[in-house]
């Protein structure tokens, strides 16, 4: 891969940010601290009524968490992204984000007129505004994938959340074989048990793939990975 960074940013905790990741190009998330979480939505920007189908990306994969060699399809049976490399090695696609009034319940309050910058944000109303400068509304918002956190099922068949999943260091890329629409906010995971708010920052890193067949073929670990390649091939002729 390419070294050569186009951009490299700091998505500080309880933060929010949305950009188009360009066909070709590989955005590096690192977990700065440890423990951190990002909340990512992703669609077509061209159509934005494409975009992410997370039952079909678990049931076409069959897998319940997301890792490397793992695509993210679209609606349309194409590849949005996948995960070419990752040292975390589980990210949720289960949890969602919290809302104004669950985080209030969960953490308490935390207001702009008493802590100015440093309110208590939601993931909600963090996405929206995110979505809005795309023209999207409440009706557009999506289920989210939960990067760097890990959620399994225990014997009674409870989701359970592993508290200190993402070591300080742990990144996870992900490769983009079209033009994709991320939309994405760094609060803590819905289910972690802190009642404590203190969400985490994230190191964002952009670079253009040295060998885009590469990073594709990393990708192709099922056949139905290889036809959503082939859906997403014919999009961009």
């Amino acid at each position: 891969m390419n070294t050569t960074t186009l951009r490299d940013a700091v998505l500080p905790g309880g933060g929010h940010l949305s950009f188009v990741l360009k066909r070709g190009q590989i955005l590096r998330m690192t977990d700065i601290e440890g423990g951190a979480n990002v909340s990512l939505m992703m669609l077509n920007p061209h159509e934005k009524s494409e975009r992410l189908n997370l039952p079909d990306t678990l049931k076409g994969q069959h897998t319940a968490r997301l890792t490397a060699g793992h695509c993210f399809y679209s609606d349309m049976g194409r590849v949005l992204a996948g995960i070419v490399e990752d040292t975390c090695g589980w990210h949720d696609p289960f949890g969602g984000v919290l809302n104004a009034a669950e985080v209030t319940e969960k953490y308490g309050q935390g207001r702009y007129q008493e802590l100015r910058n440093s309110f208590f944000r939601n993931g909600t109303d963090n996405l929206l505004v995110e979505m809005g400068k795309w023209d999207l509304n409440l009706e557009d918002l999506l289920m989210v994938v939960n990067f760097f956190s890990k959620v399994s099922v225990n014997d009674d068949g409870a989701f359970c959340f592993h508290r200190d999943h993402s070591l300080p260091g742990s990144y996870v890329e992900l490769f983009a074989p079209m033009d994709v629409l991320v939309v994405m906010t760094a609060l803590q995971h819905p289910m972690d048990s802190s009642t404590e708010y203190a969400p985490r920052p994230v190191q964002l890193s952009w670079r253009q793939a040295e060998d885009e067949q590469a990073a594709i073929n990393a990708l192709l670990t099922r056949p139905e990975n290889d036809r959503a390649f082939a859906n997403t091939q014919r999009f961009a002729l």
